[in-house]
């Protein structure tokens, strides 16, 4: 089901336009030196570049009034194919500071950000997260699963990065993010115990997510749940009529109350799986929109990491669990 092709999934993720910066800095063009050696970021806004939204919204956090963070990609858009574009060149050359995911998620773009770390701050936000805990899936050819954040245990490490790296660039305001690093997880623990809480009310033989694409793997494992996703862990794996048809007939044989579409992959493929179970003669329901590699629009609760993953829990809590 789930075949990557990696030839797409490389060339189409903006390498010419990243490494740009490279070409940039070593022709002299002002870029902060690794580590921010010799700028006194304590008389100044840090300014942070991010990959994702939910980078981003650790990363503000964590860094409060000190700091402004730029996000690469916004709501609906899928880093697995994300093709960087000549502003967010110049958005990375203006940067004090670099954060991305790691973990494969931006694809090749993360060999450009070891290269770019060379001259300029930058941190893959998911490297304090033990090793042990990430998940090896064999259909992602070795590679670990990127997904993390749908573990709020697991993401609250990244808050962890965040302010040990700031710190590093401001030492005279290290005890601010260290302060709101550990705010910001114990609101992390508090929504593990409100998704535990919603998601209890979800019987057992219901407990299988069904989604476009194996980006809740984390969660699923985490909250008890058997996830299913139509296309791998990159959206750059293709499903193709086989996979639809095999995942109607479990849909079916299952009985399954609902499947899922997510703001980042188009919902037509959630669609081909509802028309391949409804010739089986079943209905199951398209349970609601989920948010799984991208946040929902800036200044909504969903524009947040923690607004997301409440929304996500209510609307399969809601979709799986039976009505009262």
């Amino acid at each position: 089901m789930k075949r990557l092709r990696r030839t797409t999934y490389f060339l189409s993720l903006g390498l010419v336009a990243l490494a740009s910066v490279l070409v940039l800095a070593s022709c002299g063009t002002p870029i902060a030196t690794a580590g921010g050696a010799g700028i006194d970021f304590s008389t100044r806004t840090i300014q942070i570049v991010a990959t994702t939204g939910h980078v981003a919204d650790v990363a503000r956090n964590v860094g409060g009034e000190r700091v402004a963070v730029t996000a690469l990609m916004g709501p609906g858009v899928d880093p697995h194919l994300y093709k960087a574009s000549a502003g967010d060149v110049m958005t990375i050359q203006r940067a004090d500071v670099v954060f991305y995911s790691g973990l494969h998620l931006e694809g090749r773009m993360i060999e450009i950000f070891e290269r770019l770390a060379r001259t300029k701050p930058t941190y893959a936000v998911t490297t304090s997260i033990p090793v042990d805990k990430l998940r090896t899936p064999p259909e992602f050819a070795g590679s670990y699963d990127p997904h993390v954040w749908f573990d709020p245990t697991m993401w609250s490490h990244t808050a962890d990065t965040v302010a040990d790296r700031l710190s590093e660039l401001d030492p005279k305001s290290a005890s601010l993010y260290r302060a709101n690093a550990d705010r910001y997880k114990q609101q992390l623990a508090e929504l593990d115990d409100y998704a535990r809480q919603q998601l209890s009310k979800i019987p057992p033989e219901a407990r299988v997510l069904i989604t476009a694409h194996d980006a809740f793997g984390y969660f699923g494992a985490h909250y008890g749940l058997d996830v299913r996703g139509l296309q791998g862990i990159s959206t750059a794996s293709e499903a193709g009529a086989a996979d639809v048809q095999g995942l109607a007939e479990f849909i079916a044989s299952r009985k399954i109350r609902a499947i899922f579409v997510e703001s980042s992959v188009p919902q037509a493929t959630i669609e081909a799986v509802q028309a391949a179970v409804r010739s089986r003669g079943y209905q199951v329901e398209i349970g609601g929109q989920l948010f799984s590699d991208a946040l929902g629009e800036a200044g909504t609760p969903e524009g947040t990491y923690i607004g997301m993953f409440r929304a996500n829990v209510d609307t399969i809590s809601k979709a799986l669990a039976p009505q009262s």
